[in-house]
């Protein structure tokens, strides 16, 4: 018997810094999926309403920094009823192992998901081992 379970969305959670920050605004983290291969390592970012522009990758060491902006779309000509939609800042940063290839790592945004494939160094890679047996 398989329960079923009722989906709830993450709501945004705004990130906690040590340091003061140089402009006014809220900070939120980005929800994360992190996935394996023999091959890379994937890991898709919810940034909604980020575009290229104002995305921000950054790799110094071995520190993974994701930054975005997103800004308040404005409507004339008519009066606000509801907003839950907050605007502020994407933060999040990542420490890469020595297994991941910087020199490769590619990035995609589409639809306010962004996708950084970090492929694994060759020696990182699994191998098969072939054993041979003397006489």
């Amino acid at each position: 018997m398989v329960e079923t379970q009722e989906l709830k969305p993450q709501e945004k959670f705004e990130v906690a810094t040590s340091a003061e920050q140089t402009k006014s605004g809220l900070v939120f983290a980005p929800n994360v999926d992190i996935f394996e291969t023999e091959k890379e390592i994937v890991l898709l970012a919810d940034v909604p309403g980020v575009n290229a522009t104002s995305l921000g990758i950054d790799l110094k060491d071995n520190t993974l920094t994701l930054t975005g902006d997103v800004k308040q779309e404005s409507i004339t000509g008519g009066e606000e009823i509801l907003s839950e939609y907050q605007v502020g800042s994407y933060f999040r940063q990542f420490t890469l192992t020595e297994m991941i290839n910087q020199d490769k790592i590619e990035a995609e945004l589409k639809n306010g998901v962004l996708r950084l494939t970090l492929p694994k160094i060759e020696k990182a890679l699994p191998r098969r081992i072939i054993v041979n047996a003397k006489k």
